[in-house]
């Protein structure tokens, strides 16, 4: 005879599973009220956020050699409010950029920032998405630091900020393509290891003559109004290229002009007004040395000229008498009297 299929509901009923380290005894007897009384009671609440980091962006930042204390300091500041960042060594001027790419594989980030030192004054930024692309270079200008500007704002050190864009930032494709890279690299991730679950920040970028503005100001609770942290630069675009670190170029800056096209300029310019002056003096030493125009005779000009009277001339034969000399000739003078005086006292 088959064996009777057996009902769902019909078997044993499945044990309760009890905590551990707990005596089998004291979990036996224990009522099943009482028992949820004791869980509900000494139950931990979970904690604020129980997110997995998902979006794991990192972002190398470092620079080449050559640049002055302010870049530091800069590179500093950055790695400062993004907690996201990694840090390298100097990298040298005579490797080639494309090296930037191995360097970001084996600190195992897919963003960089360089900092590229030239003529020890002149500063480029690079934004890069490693190694696939694209990349953009920038002319760094206007830079000041936390320590140099002394803000009275002030913020929580990995809490993550907002970003702010220009409404110019949608209107051009080259401007949305810069736009999706700052997202990428300066926003933090979401439960990040390193970051704290706040938003008390904001990061701006500007568009303004051409370049773009970077603020940082802290947000004020009490009012929502904002406060100026630090640091801020201005960044001057020159390419955006379609690889990482080089490629073809997608766009090309007509605004920029190079610094040393800038240096150039103004010393033409100092040039050509120095020549101005240079020539206005030669100019008028010509015009010294030209013979005044001869004015015409104008006849009307001794209409009311009277002669003066002639007088005769007298030619003296005789020689003429000495005038009589009024001054005593053997007069003393004032000295000589006061020392005869002086004499005769001390005689009598």
């Amino acid at each position: 005879m088959a064996a009777a299929k057996r009902k769902r509901g019909d078997g044993p009923a499945p044990k309760k599973k009890r905590a551990k380290k707990a005596p089998k005894e004291a979990a036996e007897k224990e009522p099943p009220s009482v028992a949820k009384a004791g869980a509900e009671e000494h139950q931990v609440p979970p904690p604020v956020s129980q997110g997995k980091w998902t979006n794991k962006e990192r972002v190398l930042i470092f620079s080449s050699r050559g640049i002055n204390f302010r870049t530091r300091h800069l590179m500093k500041d950055l790695r400062t409010l993004m907690p996201h960042s990694k840090a390298d060594t100097k990298m040298d001027r005579k490797d080639k950029l494309f090296v930037i790419n191995e360097v970001c594989e084996i600190k195992n980030c897919n963003k960089c920032i360089f900092f590229e030192a030239k003529k020890k004054q002149d500063l480029y930024m690079w934004l890069s998405n490693a190694p696939q692309g694209p990349s953009a270079k920038f002319l760094v200008q206007n830079i000041h630091t936390l320590a140099e500007l002394k803000m009275t704002g002030n913020c929580l050190r990995g809490s993550r900020p907002l970003l702010s864009f220009d409404s110019a930032f949608d209107k051009h494709p080259h401007y949305a393509l810069l736009k999706e890279l700052f997202i990428q690299i300066f926003s933090t991730p979401q439960y990040h290891p390193k970051s704290q679950p706040f938003v008390d920040h904001v990061f701006t970028f500007s568009i303004v003559d051409h370049r773009i503005w970077f603020r940082n100001y802290q947000i004020v609770e009490e009012d929502a109004t904002l406060v100026e942290i630090g640091p801020r630069f201005v960044l001057n675009l020159i390419k955006v290229f379609q690889g990482s670190f080089g490629g073809q170029t997608l766009y090309e800056n007509p605004h920029y002009q190079s610094p040393n096209m800038h240096r150039r300029a103004i010393r033409l310019a100092t040039a050509a007004k120095f020549r101005e002056k240079q020539q206005m003096k030669e100019l008028q030493k010509v015009k010294r040395k030209e013979e005044k125009t001869l004015i015409p005779k104008d006849p009307t000009e001794a209409v009311f000229e009277t002669p003066a009277e002639e007088k005769p001339v007298e030619i003296q034969l005789v020689k003429p008498e000495p005038k009589p000399r009024l001054k005593k000739k053997n007069k003393l003078y004032q000295r000589q009297r006061k020392l005869k005086r002086k004499l005769g006292r001390t005689a009598a």
